[in-house]
């Protein structure tokens, strides 16, 4: 792992503990530039050399990581709409093996969903030993859009203690405990927040409406859901503030940049699997022999 991928690691990392201000971090990452690869390059050609190189970097541990066998790794996206989580996951993993990788979008959890516990459909998608899973919003929502809107608690089917105040406290100790399960069973958990500002997320909206070609990813709901922005930002701070941890940190991208985005996501992703205790299987002497043999046996042939 290089310099410049601790240090923007280090950077965007939210300490466990800290008490997290969204409107005191910048979203538009000019004070990433001096983490990106260095030189006198504009600052996107920097972020577009880093994506580069990060990407090539994935892809060589993405196969230590598979030839290994004893980790996985999950990647939790979460942002408001248009916040570029889409984009993200197709730019980074783009160098990747289709084989090692998973992909999971959760929208409104369906009824058999909603009759277990709100962990029971995204354990279901784990990633196993050796692949990579990502998580286009994830398990977050239920302490992001339910508590926005906490009507939809009725629909949990939760007993009465389980609707009370100390439900999304007693939910970041759940979802704490489960990260922590899962960090000692083998995978890192590695969970992002693409910090959108409100003036950007409006003009990526109004793009999708002004541009044919991308209609289709516009709802309604997208600008429904605006009214609600002071409320989701509450929500986000409260979330990064009590489940960034030592075993399971939180990430704040800036996101106003796709390129920055992409290319931070990418360096943390790169250089975490890098720093795995990650071996290659070795041949024991008897399988040496019997690799002779054959090999032996193939020149003959």
């Amino acid at each position: 792992m290089s310099k410049h991928h601790r240090r923007l690691i280090r950077h965007c990392r939210v300490r466990p503990g800290t008490r997290v201000r969204l409107n005191q971090i910048d979203p538009v990452g000019t004070d990433l530039a001096r983490f990106v690869l260095p030189g006198d390059a504009p600052l996107r050609a920097r972020a577009e050399a880093l994506l580069e190189h990060s990407r090539m970097e994935l892809s060589i541990q993405q196969e230590r990581l598979w030839a290994s066998n004893t980790h996985s790794v999950l990647v939790i996206l979460q942002g408001m709409d248009a916040s570029g989580k889409d984009g993200t996951i197709k730019h980074v993993m783009s160098g990747v093996s289709p084989q090692g990788c998973e992909v999971h979008s959760f929208g409104v959890p369906s009824h058999e969903e909603l009759s277990h516990n709100f962990l029971w459909r995204y354990s279901n998608r784990l990633p196993a030993r050796g692949r990579i899973g990502l998580f286009n919003r994830s398990y977050y929502e239920e302490v992001l859009v339910v508590r926005v809107h906490p009507q939809l608690l009725a629909t949990r089917f939760l007993p009465a203690p389980g609707k009370g105040g100390r439900v999304w406290r007693e939910r970041f100790d759940d979802i704490n405990a489960f990260e922590r399960h899962l960090v000692r069973n083998g995978t890192v958990v590695l969970k992002f927040f693409l910090h959108l500002s409100r003036d950007e997320q409006r003009a990526r909206l109004l793009k999708r409406i002004d541009t044919r070609e991308k209609r289709w990813k516009f709802t309604s709901a997208d600008v429904e859901e605006r009214a609600y922005w002071d409320d989701y930002m509450s929500a986000y701070e409260n979330m990064l503030s009590a489940t960034s941890t030592r075993h399971a940190p939180w990430f704040i991208i800036p996101a106003d940049d796709k390129h920055i985005a992409r290319a931070s996501v990418a360096a943390t992703l790169s250089g975490t699997i890098a720093s795995l205790p990650l071996h290659l299987p070795l041949a024991s002497s008897v399988e040496h022999r019997r690799l002779a043999q054959l090999r032996a046996k193939l020149l003959r042939t």
